[in-house]
């Protein structure tokens, strides 16, 4: 589905990663964990191809395309979906007016009766009040509040890989918990979406338990392994790992 090879990035020709590996396959969810400035948030961007960011060498590729150098809306269009730690605030544009807009792009308009009656769900699910939909994305709103608006967003482009930049910074303990159980409902909703996050919170990875586990220090993966990683970094931190190259 989704695979990294080899890659390394840069910014005014300063390295800030290297040699970096992954794959993905449908209905995993995958962490990266490292400490501040390893480059975690680094590596996502880089997936979306962020102003500013040069891939010197390597690959993404994304359902046997290659995406290395394609547009950040081109690489969305094919849906790819990435949260940002801060997102945007984006002035004088209604959540409801990009989302059916959106919609109508993809081919998959719905009539009014049908997308008001399907966002009032999704806004009791993610307990954010009804007429988020219609305020202005993401302006006035809090961290957390933001991240749901977000996730409201998601649903309905209904992306087959999800991006996540500490989407647990900005939440309390009840809006962790309810916003990793509305990503574990959709993949099971969507048995072809896959989840690649970024986090340093034990409680978001409580709920919403990877299947593999990647340790990026040092600007490269050092090692990988599955939940009982996320478990030992946990307990001992990071500084056991150093010089760890696995």
């Amino acid at each position: 589905m989704f695979k990294i090879t080899n890659l390394n990035v840069l910014i005014k020709n300063k390295e800030l990663l290297n040699n970096i590996n992954l794959e993905i396959k449908e209905q995993e969810v995958h962490a990266i964990m490292g400490p501040n400035g390893a480059g975690k948030s680094t590596l996502l961007k880089a997936i979306m191809s962020y102003p500013g960011l040069q891939k010197s060498i390597g690959k993404i590729e994304y359902e046997n395309q290659d995406i290395t150098n394609k547009l950040p809306n081109e690489i969305a269009n094919l849906g790819i979906y990435y949260l940002a730690q801060n997102p945007m605030a984006i002035e004088g544009v209604t959540t409801s007016e990009l989302i059916r807009t959106a919609l109508q792009e993809k081919g998959k308009w719905k009539d009014i009766f049908t997308f008001n009656k399907e966002c009032n769900k999704i806004c009791e699910i993610l307990e954010i009040p009804k007429d988020f939909i219609h305020r202005e994305i993401n302006v006035s709103m809090s961290g957390g509040e933001k991240k749901k608006q977000e996730l409201l967003i998601m649903h309905f482009l209904e992306p087959k890989l999800i991006i996540l930049d500490e989407i647990d910074s900005g939440l309390d303990v009840d809006a962790v918990k309810i916003v990793a159980n509305f990503l574990k409902e959709y993949l099971k909703e969507h048995e072809d979406c896959s989840i690649l996050l970024v986090s340093h919170q034990p409680l978001l990875l409580k709920y919403l338990e990877p299947t593999h586990v990647h340790l990026l220090i040092n600007k490269t993966f050092i090692k990988n392994g599955d939940k009982k990683l996320k478990d030992e970094i946990l307990e001992n931190g990071f500084q056991k790992f150093n010089g760890t190259m696995l």
